[in-house]
């Protein structure tokens, strides 16, 4: 039984792990030519927008533009999913089940400031879920047009150009999503020990929207 388990999902699972790393590594580079393309693109209308790549760590990609950064994370293990979710309807699981085996990116929104001045207290949000497969079909959980735009699990391939598309519509969606200043009542009062330290800000958590789950937001489409 375990023989016959570990020759069923080891090579699905060590394929579904070099596909993801392949479409990270893609990322990578799509986000080097976006970098490169919109500072000159920049540089002619206002030099203070800040435009810039690096790579945090191994699985980690930072993305910032203007007052937006865009985390890019991986996972190293692969997933499944539950009963529940409706990627199970497909033909294309029902046919092969072993084609639910995917890889995980993530991408996720902070504000600029909050990591340059260590606001701690701010937040980011999950703007989208990029599952990967061992045939390299993908399918994204994401924020308005990211997850009605890649949601052909059956027949879309992540591709470079599917790449540039999904990249450059998270960047779209960031941009697009304006700060909310917190209720009034939220921060009205203050306590002494903030006063002290002269760590006012601290009392504002600042983020366009709290929480990191996908879930919480009405907008979330699968």
């Amino acid at each position: 039984m375990i023989l016959t388990s570990l020759i069923e999902k080891g090579p699905i699972k060590a394929e579904v792990y070099h596909k993801t790393e392949e479409a990270f590594n893609n990322i990578k580079l799509v986000l080097r030519k976006l970098e490169s393309q919109l500072q000159q693109a920049m540089a002619v209308v206002d030099k203070r927008v800040v435009i810039k790549y690096t790579e945090r760590s191994l699985f980690d990609l930072e993305f910032k533009i203007s007052d937006d950064i865009l985390i890019f994370s991986m996972h190293t293990d692969a997933f499944t999913f539950p009963e529940s979710h409706p990627i199970w309807k497909t033909s294309y699981l029902n046919d092969q089940k072993l084609r639910s085996y995917c890889g995980l990116i993530s991408i996720y929104n902070f504000l600029t400031d909050s990591i340059k001045y260590n606001r701690t207290n701010d937040v980011g949000v999950l703007i989208a879920r990029i599952f990967v497969n061992s045939e390299n079909h993908f399918f994204v959980e994401g924020k308005r047009q990211l997850g009605f735009l890649f949601n052909d699990f059956e027949s879309d391939l992540l591709l470079e150009q599917r790449i540039r598309d999904l990249v450059e519509n998270a960047i779209i969606y960031s941009l697009n999503y304006d700060i909310l200043t917190p209720p009034y009542e939220q921060v009205r009062l203050i306590s002494v020990q903030d006063l002290i330290d002269k760590n006012l800000s601290s009392v504002i958590s600042t983020g366009k929207r709290l929480g990191f789950k996908l879930q919480s937001d009405s907008d979330i489409i699968k």
